[in-house]
């Protein structure tokens, strides 16, 4: 049997308590509620109204230390502002609570850094939900990489793109946290970063943009030129418009190209191929005469049968926020590591940093 500080048995049930019952308070809860292992004992929210619908059996918290001091509490699920994880994720540790906080973790470095030293000091466990690395687009796109399917990788672009323009509710506040780096980009970033490891980051190249939103972004490209040789771009636009509606253009995009082909996906459930040539344009000399495409020929219509498709990888089927969670229930009875590394979190806050300095100076970043 496992012991806690000495005193405390392993319980069968795992009790959570969840800060924030907005949006991405429901996504925990509803997970929760789905688990066999799980109990949702009590949320608390600084608007009350946001507390209406819940399920008879949850306590409703009147405020977060009333929360912390309950003692049928093991966990904190954090799913506050994003200005807020900070002072929260430190408050729960030194009540003794075990901390799931949602992304970003923090707004910077520093921020992380002071959470890590009390997180050490208390001796609990901490993780982030960053669940987005199990999107089926992105899984099929990293099999592809891992298995090297299109030969020496040079480039993969990720981008995501939406028609309104606005952002939902405290997500339009600089003083919130809000923003789209910090939404999405913190996902796509991850993402990126995850895919390939082993990979330093040499240099950062971003442009941001206030498009619809006065206060904060709701445009940006990222350029990462990785020691790999892989130059991958991010883009992500809230005001990105086509008319390209039925190819799922409002959606998630990948692209990933190597020196024996090239993959695409189009939308979170992901329609796409890996595209291969079946032999290479010739030379042609300069005494013959060049058609429409002129004289490399590349860039014109292909003749039939040049291009050749192959289905992607199956990938599979995962409910992120259940495999997200059967991870944590491994990791806090020391089954297994966590999925999310505090390491791992901590490269990607560093990454916008730089990511907003290259944007505020219109420069390169030197990283890693």
């Amino acid at each position: 049997m496992e012991v806690w500080k000495g005193d405390r048995i392993k319980l069968k049930t795992i009790h959570f308590a969840i800060i924030g019952h907005g949006f991405v308070g429901h996504v925990h809860k509803e997970a929760l509620l789905r688990s066999k292992w799980a109990k949702v004992t009590g949320i608390s929210d600084r608007s009350p109204e946001m507390l209406e619908d819940v399920e008879a059996g949850i306590k409703k918290y009147k405020n977060n230390e009333e929360l912390f001091s309950d003692p049928e509490v093991d966990v904190v699920i954090i799913a506050a502002n994003n200005n807020q994880h900070h002072d929260l994720v430190i408050q729960a540790a030194r009540a003794g609570k075990h901390i799931i906080c949602e992304k970003p973790v923090a707004m910077n470095t520093a921020e992380l850094e002071e959470m890590e030293a009390v997180i050490k000091e208390c001796g609990v466990k901490f993780t982030v939900h960053q669940q987005r690395r199990w999107d089926k687009d992105y899984r099929i796109i990293k099999s592809v990489y891992n298995k090297k399917l299109l030969g020496d990788i040079y480039m993969m672009k990720s981008s995501l793109y939406g028609y309104n323009g606005n952002m939902h509710d405290w997500h339009v506040f600089a003083s919130e946290g809000g923003g789209m780096l910090y939404d999405w980009g913190v996902h796509l970033i991850d993402q990126v970063l995850y895919m390939m490891p082993e990979a330093k980051v040499k240099s950062v190249y971003a442009d941001m943009r206030n498009v619809i939103n006065k206060e904060v972004d709701d445009y940006f490209k990222i350029l990462l030129k990785f020691d790999n040789g892989i130059m991958a771009e991010i883009e992500l636009g809230t005001y990105f418009l086509s008319d390209k509606i039925e190819e799922n253009w409002y959606e998630r995009h990948w692209i990933i190209s190597g020196n024996q082909g090239t993959a695409y996906t189009d939308g979170f459930e992901p329609k796409g191929k890996i595209v291969r040539t079946s032999h290479l344009l010739t030379n042609v000399s300069l005494d013959k005469p060049l058609g429409a495409a002129g004289p490399t020929r590349s860039f014109g219509s292909p003749s039939e049968g040049t291009i050749l498709t192959e289905e992607l990888p199956d990938a599979g089927e995962i409910n992120q926020d259940e495999y997200f969670y059967e991870n944590f229930r491994k990791a806090y009875c020391g089954e297994e590591p966590f999925l999310v590394t505090i390491p791992e979190v901590k490269r990607v806050l560093k990454l916008m940093e730089a990511v907003w300095e290259s944007a505020r100076t219109g420069t390169m970043q030197h990283f890693e």
